[in-house]
């Protein structure tokens, strides 16, 4: 995803493991001042030692205004990001990081907020949670779940008595056949929103069991889980009616990539395919949808053209 090139220089003031292989970083301005303000499920983009550039949600109260706090996972398998962050930072230490960006941004209307959280997608929700308890809004339920309770971020805040009859915590030890069962939250909106972040797996399965909910009423952060390995992708052409012009799209791109590449002009906003913002009309071809915005009945006409690929040898785009 292509965050604002404008970055800021910001102090590690503490650090410290608070679940198994996951980390909290406390950042402060080195002069102490105030910090960009920001609003709940919003994130930074983050310059880990590496070099490479991350995204991870803010999850304190978004009325302080002296500091910003994430909570990194260690991903062994992944790109070295989280592990650059973790093993090569110290407090005192000052790092880039870009202004906060909401993708997930709470909506003030419904009657009542539904949370559900995997592992380390806990984060974003933790600040939404935060406001509404400051603000006594809405009415909220959490779902919480972790493979065991030393993965569990924040256990014991969320196992507090305050939070008694508001949050349900669920370990399923990694067994599929343990997995708590959403269907009977899910199965009547009345009136709610939900807002779903953790492992691919499980915002497929919310998907999949609100399909008959408003879609203004689902709400999805995924950090670029979408986008498979190169090595799993085959590559594909893409033409746009409008101009006839015809690209090739290879197994390291997305669609919106190679587009801009060319000088198009696109909207854009999350590129993990959970925002919407990119949806664009398909005229023919199969896609490969990697999406979660898109409904089952929208799918045959309509592609989320940052992170979908295609089933066909080539797709033809409304552009």
């Amino acid at each position: 995803m292509a965050e604002d090139s404008v970055s800021v220089s910001v102090k590690i003031t503490e650090k410290r493991m608070v679940a198994q292989d996951i980390c909290l970083f406390e950042l402060r301005t080195p002069d102490g001042g105030p910090l960009a303000p920001f609003t709940p499920g919003a994130h930074l983009g983050v310059r880990v030692p590496n070099g490479e550039m991350r995204k991870y949600s803010l999850c304190n109260d978004p009325d302080e205004t002296d500091r910003y706090v994430i909570a990194v996972k260690k991903e062994h398998g992944g790109r070295g990001g989280s592990v650059s962050l973790i093993d090569a930072t110290s407090e005192g230490d000052e790092i880039a990081i870009t202004a906060p960006r909401n993708d997930f941004e709470l909506k003030p209307g419904p009657a009542s907020y539904i949370f559900i959280a995997g592992g380390i997608g806990i984060t974003p929700i933790r600040a939404m949670i935060t406001h509404l308890l400051a603000t006594r809004a809405k009415p909220f339920k959490l779902y919480y779940f972790t493979r065991t309770p030393e993965q569990m971020a924040f256990r014991d805040e969320f196992s507090a008595p305050e939070f008694r009859g508001k949050v349900v915590i669920h370990h399923d030890g990694g067994d599929p056949d343990k997995a708590y069962d959403l269907w009977p939250v899910l199965e009547e909106p009345k009136g709610a929103h939900l807002y779903c972040c953790g492992p691919r797996g499980l915002m497929e399965a919310v998907r999949d069991m609100t399909g008959h909910w408003s879609s203004a009423a689902v709400h999805f952060e995924d950090f670029g889980a979408a986008k498979a390995r190169p090595e799993d992708n085959t590559p594909f052409a893409v033409t746009l009616a409008r101009s006839g012009e015809r690209f090739e799209v290879p197994v390291d791109k997305s669609i919106l990539e190679v587009l801009r590449e060319a000088g198009k002009t696109l909207p854009s906003s999350c590129e993990s395919g959970t925002c919407g913002t990119c949806r664009t009309k398909l005229v023919s071809g199969e896609a490969e949808h990697r999406d979660l915005a898109l409904a089952e009945h929208e799918r045959a006409r309509t592609i989320m053209i940052c992170v979908s690929r295609a089933k066909s040898p080539e797709l033809v785009l409304d552009l």
